[in-house]
């Protein structure tokens, strides 16, 4: 992963920071249901997928795409009817960022902490901020985020902090892995009040002090500008001072959605690892020599193998959309056994997405030949995007969570990574 030092120690000309993107010039366009959210992933992904391979060669920042992704009306697909967003199922959603995600797995991430976020509004705003955030995302701003840290002993410590300004908050730190910071319009950074509570706290990208530098250095998920922010006495209105602390102190489901969006993510790349296996394999690779085939398809362990990848695709695919099934019943209904329903459901499903995300991009090595291993062809993006974006919270820890919550009736944590 990017391992960069403090940016507050840099020489002056080494934090200079990217300036942000402008805003739309006309408004997003409002999706109108389930079925539109969907045939407009499949269009948006049919453009993406051309230019995914040389956008991963360069660690180009797909701007464009990310217009025509949050204008296409794609980043309010969860904003509430009651506030003129559409209210897609969050089984709809996932199956949006999978589709995303197999074209381009960057892009499909970039969007994830922006539908999070619009989560958390939804949970734990008041009336007048919600009209006021939801309005934003209607009319094509995009979040980005300012969530982690270097250097804290655990995730979810932080030691970003603010303090009281009269009808505005001071904001100070440092954020590292800050997914969609560069090219979003808004940033919301997690900040702790004095009594040790988290907030999102959302500057403008430009403001004053608020400083995005692009040093994201990972080998996978490069289009991501995961980079870090510095925070030094940014200044934020009140009235985009959003409790986040609300969301995890009784059982909601926020937690899931930012969850399931990942397992989407890694549901996309394993389909896309698995589709250029099946091509290249028709198309390229040449049968062993003690077959006596003429063709690499008809190899009687190459179609076990895609045969087994294609079972567990299918499985992983199939309990992300029982996830999405579960978490809309959350939704509509967070008490402690719906929404534990639901973490369970989207850690079940976060297991298998990651596992045949990893075997379909490795195995494509195996199965296709030397031939694929070659730079002109960048097959390796997708086992670098696998093993990078898999990093994000340990599937170890959401077998440990299924077990328990089966064997021994224990509910999941309640936070971002549960």
């Amino acid at each position: 992963m990017n391992i960069a030092v403090d940016a507050r120690t840099l020489a002056p000309e080494r934090r200079q920071g990217a300036p942000g993107p402008a805003r739309p010039p006309s408004p997003a366009h409002v999706i109108r249901d389930d079925a539109e959210a969907l045939a407009v992933a499949q269009r948006l992904a049919a453009a993406f997928r051309g230019g995914a391979s040389e956008r991963d060669r360069h660690a180009a920042r797909p701007l464009a795409e990310l217009d025509a992704f949050s204008q296409s009306g794609l980043w309010s697909i969860n904003v509430p009817r009651a506030y003129g967003g559409p209210e897609v199922s969050y089984r709809t959603l996932a199956q949006v960022i999978a589709i995303l995600a197999a074209a381009d797995p960057s892009i499909a991430q970039i969007a994830q902490n922006h539908l999070g976020i619009l989560a958390a509004i939804r949970t734990v705003s008041d009336e007048a901020q919600k009209h006021l955030l939801f309005s934003e995302v209607l009319r094509g701003t995009r979040f980005g985020n300012a969530f982690s840290e270097r250097g804290t002993k655990r995730a979810a410590d932080f030691d970003t902090r603010f303090t009281d300004d009269g009808d505005h908050v001071v904001v100070r730190g440092q954020k590292s892995y800050a997914t969609g910071a560069l090219l979003a319009h808004l940033v919301p950074i997690v900040a702790l009040d004095g009594d040790g509570r988290a907030w999102y706290a959302i500057a403008e990208r430009d403001a004053p002090g608020l400083t995005v530098i692009d040093d994201w250095s990972s080998f996978g998920q490069r289009g991501t500008a995961s980079g870090t922010v510095l925070i030094e006495d940014v200044r934020v209105p009140k009235s985009h001072l959003v409790p986040a602390w609300k969301g995890y102190e009784a059982p909601t489901a926020d937690g899931a959605v930012f969850q399931i969006i990942q397992a989407a993510v890694d549901a996309g790349i394993g389909r896309e690892a698995l589709d250029d296996t099946i091509r290249f394999v028709r198309d390229k690779a040449r049968p062993w020599i003690d077959s006596g085939l003429e063709r690499a398809s008809d190899d009687p362990y190459t179609i076990h193998a895609i045969g087994d990848l294609t079972i567990r695709q299918h499985a992983a695919e199939a309990l992300l959309d029982r996830a999405g099934l579960v978490l809309d019943a959350a939704v509509a209904r967070p008490d402690a056994e719906a929404v534990a329903a639901a973490q369970i459901a989207v850690a079940e499903a976060k297991v298998l997405t990651t596992e045949v995300a990893l075997a379909a991009s490795n195995k494509l090595f195996e199965l296709s030949g030397t031939r694929s291993t070659l730079a002109a062809e960048n097959l390796d993006r997708h086992w670098r995007n696998a093993r990078t974006h898999t990093l994000h919270d340990p599937v170890r820890w959401k077998y440990a969570i299924v077990g328990n919550h089966a064997l021994n009736g224990v509910n999941p944590p309640l936070h971002a990574w549960s």
